[in-house]
């Protein structure tokens, strides 16, 4: 039958030839056919094609997996053109198959399909052993579909997988990936596999969803799928029967190009009616070592669940559990509303941009004979981390002296390098992105990390450069120093520190003293004074602005910090946590003076202002605070814009691990504040470094604007509050009136003479001096320069300045004190 219609076929052609044989383009034409025709049908001709299917087959299983071995070494030499790299006796390759074999394998694997490339063997392989042997080991037509599905789709799926890896997917792999993410998105390029997957599938092989199995309403239904399975076997029969038939009458060569229309033609009702073949086992090679990649891009995705408005709105829900809400078992946290949406913030960077880096990373380097083993890009909210590995023998400080060369070649600010990153063995090249992302304070505050943070004081500050969420625990810094240059964030971080911990925080568990000399930038939460705010008994407002009252306050809270220490001990408990737990537990009586011991967070905006009018006034109780006051639960936040080293002394930085550096202006400021440089390089607008320790952390911090604290201190403002403001102990200081007071001998101290000696002897009015040099408190400090200020010994108080001593030698002295004693 078959030979019957290639005689019709042929005998129909010789008609149209000779129609047109006026035309000698039709007659050339036809001549080509037939010589064509003559070789198809040559024995010889098919057994030399088999043959040169089978060999190829194997020539492209070796240079594929020799190409997973060298394509490092071969890589730089495959960039040139075919006929340069075939013919050019200069450039040599290791791959197993020389320069052809590697040539192929770099189009099939890296500018093609990956690693899926290792089905193309096996698809050579079947065809020419059916050619050479007319017989076919699985079905042709069937393998060449699955075989063609397979090499797309797990291209596809390895690039979206495997992103960094680059030869998984391969150049369509990857490309693809960016084309339909551009339009559906990462997670729409994941859902687009499955359901390709599912769709292949039910459409070669009627997979079935019946996961629940339905109640049979007759018999008759069991006997149709075992008719059909009785019936497939004979049909696969005459299948390969008349397959057969067909390979003994012409070629193979000619079968390929015919054989979906004579199976179309020839044979409907068997593709109506054959039965499901299985499909056939293909081994994958395993992927290669990730060590062996030369440049990858990490697109680091959020990491952090965001909540929803639900369940956040059952953590609210939650307070009130514990004895010390009480007082206010009414009180909501503030909404995650009051925060504005700022919608999708994100800006990818483009694989341009990170291409165009990378070349001008390397060209920089190579101009300095600096040479590079592998690159891979880690992408930030606001910078994009380079880490690169030299080679051999490359000294990390020649890197970190091309710092300006770089930044010059990127024509970017901000490029910071890290030479080299703590735990990796890689040298780092932080640049900023062309597009930063807003990182806003809704995002943060709703995330998994933040909302279940198991910390005493959580603070969310913004975003690293993994996008992963930055938390951390006020209670165990114990103390934080905060500085940078004006407008570059530094208000906003205190913002957002104070955000933090109204967002977790019920007000019996919390109060803050809050000091602003500059008078504008923390008055916002006075609504929220009989909430979360403290202040001395005396004093009017709770934001604190007045100098004098700062340093009365600060004394204030050394006397809290004696008075903690004291119930402390009398509970036989070392810390906060446990005195509080002990008197929740009602261990300890509130009649002997135990009381539950909120924490206090004492925050100073501008520190540079303080020091200048107040001095060692200043700086000594903070000091004694920041070096014994972790414990009994009082933490300071200390922030300036002028981080110069008379400003943040030695005492304030050896007492203050964590450290918070926003863009400053110099590398000597960044080594005040950091111990390090690398502030003077960031890029502002909330780009800052953190350290606690000795590791630097990047982070993007989160933007809190105006109107979303005025909405926050609102809604905390309009609820019931205490009926009084949380006061501190009273602390009676230095008379800032200069006048002199009457003289009363009968209260005077003990130490009165002594400290006026000592006064005279260094002519210096300081209660400072009095405690260093007679290991005294400031409080009895103070009370001794007040009795010799109205004893007429020194002058009045003079701000920053020390007391000027009246009395100008010893001799004069005794005489006075001989005078006053005999009175």
């Amino acid at each position: 039958m078959v030979r019957n219609k290639l005689k019709k076929s042929s005998e129909t052609t010789t008609k149209e030839s000779k129609t047109k044989s006026l035309s000698p383009k039709f007659n050339f034409i036809s001549k080509f056919n037939a010589k064509v025709s003559t070789l198809l049908l040559n024995e010889r001709v098919v057994k030399i094609t088999g043959l040169v299917f089978l060999v190829f087959s194997v020539f492209l299983l070796l240079a594929l997996s020799a190409y997973l071995f060298t394509w490092k070494i071969d890589q730089d030499k495959l960039n040139h053109t075919w006929n340069e790299i075939l013919f050019n006796p200069e450039i040599q390759v290791e791959n197993w198959l020389g320069k052809l074999g590697a040539l192929v394998s770099h189009q099939l694997i890296y500018a093609g399909f990956g690693i899926s490339a290792f089905l193309i063997p096996f698809l050579t392989f079947l065809i020419g052993f059916r050619i050479l042997f007319k017989t076919s080991l699985l079905p042709l037509s069937k393998s060449f579909r699955y075989t063609v599905f397979s090499i797309l789709w797990l291209s596809i799926a390895l690039g979206y997988i495997f992103s960094k890896i680059a030869i998984l997917g391969g150049s369509f792999g990857y490309q693809t990936n960016i084309w339909i993410s551009s339009i559906i998105g990462n997670i729409g390029v994941g859902l687009f596999l499955f359901l390709s997957l599912l769709i292949f599938l039910v459409f070669n092989f009627n997979i079935s969803f019946d996961i629940f199995p339905k109640r049979k309403e007759n018999e008759e239904i069991e006997i149709n799928p075992i008719n059909e399975n009785l019936s497939t076997p004979t049909i696969e029969n005459e299948k390969t029967k008349i397959e057969d038939e067909i390979i003994e009458e012409i070629t193979e060569t000619v079968e390929l190009k015919t054989e979906e229309p004579i199976e179309e033609d020839n044979k409907p009702e068997l593709t109506e009616s054959i039965t499901l073949d299985s499909t056939p086992s293909i081994t994958k090679p395993e992927p290669p070592k990730s060590d062996e990649i030369e440049f990858s891009v990490e697109e680091s995705e959020e990491n952090d669940e965001v909540l929803s408005e639900s369940e956040l709105n059952k953590k609210v829900a939650e307070f009130g559990e514990y004895d010390p809400t009480l007082d206010l078992s009414s009180y909501q946290l503030p909404s995650i509303d009051l925060l504005k949406d700022f919608g999708n913030t994100q800006k990818r960077v483009t694989p341009e941009e990170l291409e165009a880096n990378k070349n001008r990373i390397l060209e920089t380097l190579g101009n300095y004979n600096i040479k590079i083993a592998s690159i891979k890009a880690t992408i930030g909210p606001t910078v994009t981390l380079y880490e690169i590995v030299p080679e051999a023998g490359i000294r990390i400080s020649k890197i970190k002296n091309l710092e300006d060369d770089i930044a010059l070649s990127l024509a970017a600010l901000g490029i910071r390098i890290i030479a080299p990153i703590p735990g990796k063995g890689t040298i780092g090249i932080e640049v900023p992105n062309q597009n930063p992302e807003v990182v806003p304070m809704r995002n943060v505050i709703a995330s998994d990390k933040f909302q279940n943070a198991k910390m005493e004081l959580p603070v969310v500050m913004g975003k690293t450069i993994t996008n992963e969420t930055f938390v951390f625990d006020l209670a165990k810094m114990p103390h934080l120093l905060m500085a940078g240059a004006t407008g570059q964030g530094k208000s906003v971080g205190l913002n957002a520190v104070l955000t933090s911990l109204l967002y977790k925080k019920h007000p019996a568990q919390l109060k803050f003293v809050l000091v602003d000399p500059k008078k504008v930038e923390l008055t916002l939460y006075n609504k929220i004074e009989r909430h979360f705010l403290a202040k001395l008994p005396d004093s009017e407002d709770a934001i604190i602005t007045d100098n004098q009252k700062v340093i009365n306050t600060l004394n204030s809270l050394c006397i809290e910090m004696d008075q903690r220490y004291e119930l402390l001990k009398n509970a036989m408990v070392r810390n906060i946590v446990e005195y509080n737990a002990k008197f929740i537990a009602r261990k300890l009586n509130p009649n002997d003076g135990h009381k539950f011991l909120p924490y206090i967070v004492l925050v100073i905006d501008e520190f540079a202002d303080l020091i200048m009018t107040a001095g060692k006034e200043v700086e000594t109780p903070i000091a004694r605070l920041a070096q014994l006051a972790r414990a009994i639960g009082i933490h300071l936040i200390i922030a300036t814009q002028r981080p110069s080293a008379n400003i943040i002394t030695g005492i304030i930085k050896a007492n203050f691990p964590g450290r918070i550096a926003f863009r400053v202006t110099s590398g000597i400021d960044s080594r005040t504040i950091l111990d390090s440089s690398g502030a003077d390089q960031l890029i502002g607008k909330g780009d800052m470094l953190f350290s606690q320790g000795n590791d630097l952390v990047r982070v993007q911090c989160a933007f809190v604007d105006t109107p979303e604290v005025e909405r926050i201190c609102e809604f905390i403002g309009n609820q019931r509050g205490y009926p009084e403001i949380f006061t501190l102990p009273e602390y009676v200081g230095e008379s800032a009136s200069g006048g002199t007071g009457s003289f009363d001998d009968d209260d005077k101290d003990d130490l009165f003479d002594d400290a006026a000696r000592m006064l005279v002897q260094h002519q210096q009015g300081s209660a400072s001096l009095l405690q260093r040099k007679m290991k005294i408190g400031y409080n009895r400090a103070g009370r001794l320069i007040d009795q010799m200020e109205a004893a007429g010994i020194i002058g009045p108080f003079e701000g920053s300045k020390a007391r000027q001593v009246l009395i100008s030698d010893l001799d004069t002295l005794e005489q006075f004190l001989k005078d006053i004693n005999q009175q």
